[in-house]
């Protein structure tokens, strides 16, 4: 039914190994140059260590630094009960003014002619009928 495949590879050559033999070279020529500029340059060299390690202890407790999220979101979902007819509400105000938006399009759209005011009323209805469209998705 399905042909084995057989491999004929040492088995002492992993990934780690080619890669070695690829591009070991490199690593002995960046090993040298490390190792020259540690016995050349030591003080420098502990001074930059000491002031990497400060820096990371004072960004890690300013900057850094979050507060756990997840103890506000355990605190706030205590009642599944209470949270469903927020949800029922809120879906009922959605509703309510989208039929008071629509009825304010429909007569302003009624007009032969629109005011600036009647342009900047259509304008911001348009945008919260997007805004609530855009909540329901």
């Amino acid at each position: 039914m399905w042909k084995k495949i057989h491999s004929n590879r040492d088995p002492r050559d992993t990934l780690y190994s080619e890669i070695c033999k690829e591009f070991g070279p490199y690593f002995t020529m960046v090993s040298n140059v490390g190792k020259r500029l540690a016995a050349s340059y030591p003080k420098f060299l502990f001074g930059a260590m000491i002031f990497l390690m400060a820096l990371s202890l004072v960004l890690s407790f300013t900057i850094f630094r979050h507060p756990d999220k997840a103890k506000i979101n355990a605190l706030k979902k205590v009642n599944p009960v209470e949270e469903g007819f927020d949800q029922i509400m809120q879906a009922t105000g959605n509703v309510r003014e989208t039929l008071r938006l629509k009825k304010m399009v429909e007569s302003i759209s009624a007009k032969k002619q629109l005011t600036g005011a009647d342009s900047a009323l259509l304008d911001s209805a348009l945008d919260r009928l997007s805004k609530i469209h855009q909540s329901l998705q």
